[in-house]
């Protein structure tokens, strides 16, 4: 991997996001949107509020980097950009972390407007730091980044590229313990969840609300979420494809 080639790939995609407001709204504006949806939707019940609003806090990131990422990805290969690079001195490996760090780097302002948006005006009142929450988010827009490159590889169409949003996210979604305490579920869904990286991202969102400080359990969901990100960027990059048949 080249750090000069990567830094221009990353400037590149940088570049193309700010032609683009639909795409900088649905990654910047969303996420602040839906918390303050759902802070009136539990107005009547701000203890609700506090528990799944700080978990939602990095659900949405998580959710619309994918989203973004898989069909950003997919574009460039099916216009053909994406050929006419690698037929460049430009590896697999330069060309994948180019746009993590593209769009880690719009996942830094969007975790920071919806941590900031969720203490400084919606009230959000929990045991923890405000940091630790926007450190969580951080790693858990990444991990939706990261996600989204790898399942681009295999998606023919940016609706096909859509279809993976409900396929690989859904489950998560509903195993993660956001609805109901994993220790709850029957024991093959419980071990199911104890696989999926979302479940840890919920967790360690669970512990900055209980706790005030860094415990064990934080650092450790912190380092799933982190390392289900390297791998699936590993993943993405073994598995790019210049172009789709």
């Amino acid at each position: 991997m080249n750090p000069a080639r990567t830094l221009a790939t990353a400037r590149r995609v940088l570049r193309q996001l700010s032609h683009d407001p639909r795409t900088i709204a649905l990654m910047l504006v969303v996420p602040c949107v839906l918390l303050t949806l759902l802070k009136y939707v539990f107005d009547a019940s701000p203890h609700t509020f506090d528990s799944a609003g700080a978990s939602l806090l990095g659900i949405f990131p998580l959710v619309t980097m994918f989203l973004v990422t898989s069909i950003a990805t997919l574009r460039e290969r099916t216009s053909g950009t994406l050929e006419r690079l690698l037929t460049m001195p430009l590896g697999k490996a330069d060309l994948v972390v180019g746009y993590a760090l593209a769009f880690g780097a719009v996942a830094v302002v969007q975790a920071a407007l919806a941590t900031g948006l969720t203490f400084l005006v919606l009230g959000l009142d929990v045991a923890g730091s405000a940091w630790l929450l926007l450190v969580v988010a951080l790693a858990d827009a990444f991990l939706g980044t990261a996600l989204g490159l790898f399942v681009s590889a295999f998606a023919a169409s940016e609706f096909q590229a859509v279809q993976f949003l409900p396929a690989v996210l859904l489950p998560q979604l509903l195993l993660c313990g956001l609805f109901v305490p994993r220790g709850d579920m029957q024991p093959v869904l419980s071990a199911v969840s104890d696989v999926l990286p979302m479940s840890y991202a919920v967790d360690g969102m669970s512990q900055v609300v209980h706790h005030s400080g860094v415990t064990g359990d934080f650092v450790r969901d912190l380092a799933v979420v982190a390392g289900c990100a390297l791998l699936a960027l590993a993943l993405g990059a073994a598995t790019l494809r210049r172009r789709t048949a």
